[in-house]
């Protein structure tokens, strides 16, 4: 438990790998890592149809994610059809979001008033970037620290693991999909970098876990369209799939190599052991990531403390350690791809509609395209 008198505002930290190196090391790591593990053991054999234990305080966080949508609903996006970048009426939403988070946060039973203004800064800073209209792992990372907090807060109790999973962090997902779909965020990061579609990584690992031990379905059958269409509703990994081939058209060697890749593994186990190892490398271990990542009393950061650069951290670049990728490392081509606008894969879809006459939908305004 966090006493209430050490409260204080979020901040960025990570501005060197001497200082992403102290953050691996450091306790926040450990726990973070801890978390994603418990999550993920909670979630084995579960599926996101099944019944399970939903206490007061998931039901209100459920309520939250609703609002965040409501919102979205409120705020349509602006003519923009020149353009095949983020739409700017998300940043009305964002402000919107950030302006509302604080009485979202009253309805969090137990929730202490003072933490308010720390936790809610995870939680707004989930839903994308403002200035650059992006969405990507790092974002998806802040949702998933927001819970911690909540956790540690003694709002969320360990009872509450597997409906986390399958209600909670499925249902902002949901809700990302709209906001991605809606505002055309782009991927933060060349075609998804640092995720496995363009925008996430958990619903994969997660996901994953769900499929572990499962009698029949191998990860081979996510190249069986009738398999995805008849168990994406149970699991989030069959759901994603579901998702990526409704808005990209040719195989998934084409658009998606590495689920590809992944589709050989002979069991689920060891595709979610990868999962886990992949997201401390890839997430957890990146600088272009987690320069972006914020501390505060609940989530501290213990490593070497340089001067901070001088201007707002709510700048999208302040603070940016851009590195050239060393041919040392393991996908060494992947460079920090920061600042590089990146077009959605639904502005493309809208582009190739407009292109095409008479192409289904693939989802709510959306058209399969090729990858671009």
């Amino acid at each position: 438990m966090v006493l209430t008198a050490s409260f204080k505002p979020l901040q960025k930290a990570i501005l060197s790998k001497e200082q992403l190196s102290a953050f691996q090391a450091s306790k926040t790591h450990v726990e973070i890592a801890s978390y994603i593990d418990t999550l993920n053991t909670a979630v084995v054999g579960v599926k996101l149809t099944d019944e399970c234990a939903q206490s007061p305080a998931v039901s209100a966080i459920i309520s939250v994610l609703d609002r965040v949508e409501e919102l979205a609903k409120e705020t349509p996006p602006v003519d923009n059809a020149a353009s095949r970048f983020g739409n700017p009426a998300f940043k009305t939403l964002y402000d919107k979001i950030q302006e509302t988070a604080p009485q979202l946060h009253v309805s969090l039973p137990g929730l202490p008033t003072e933490a308010i203004p720390e936790v809610s800064g995870y939680f707004t800073e989930a839903w994308g970037n403002r200035t650059r209209i992006d969405y990507g792992s790092g974002m998806e990372l802040n949702f998933l620290c927001w819970l911690i907090c909540l956790g540690r807060l003694g709002v969320l109790q360990e009872s509450d693991h597997v409906a986390l999973v399958v209600r909670v962090f499925w249902r902002y997902i949901q809700v990302m999909r709209t906001l991605q779909s809606v505002y055309w965020l782009e991927p933060a990061g060349s075609h998804g970098v640092w995720g496995l579609d363009d925008y996430h990584f958990l619903p994969f690992l997660f996901g994953s876990a769900q499929l572990r031990g499962h009698k029949y379905l191998r990860p081979k059958s996510i190249h069986d369209s009738e398999v995805v269409e008849e168990f994406a509703k149970d699991y989030m990994y069959l759901a994603c799939i579901r998702f990526i081939n409704s808005v990209k058209t040719a195989s998934l060697r084409w658009h998606s190599p590495m689920l590809d890749d992944i589709s050989a593994v002979k069991t689920w186990d060891k595709v979610n052991q990868g999962m886990v190892k992949m997201y401390h490398a890839e997430v957890l271990g990146k600088l272009p990531v987690m320069q972006h990542f914020l501390f505060g009393s609940i989530l501290e950061y213990e490593g070497p403390v340089v001067p901070l650069p001088a201007g707002n951290q709510d700048d999208a670049h302040y603070g940016h350690a851009h590195t050239h990728a060393d041919p040392s490392e393991a996908h060494a081509g992947w460079h920090d791809p920061c600042g590089i606008p990146v077009p959605s894969v639904f502005a493309a879809a809208a582009e190739a509609q407009s292109k095409q006459v008479g192409v289904r939908l693939g989802g709510p305004g959306i058209r399969p395209v090729p990858f671009d």
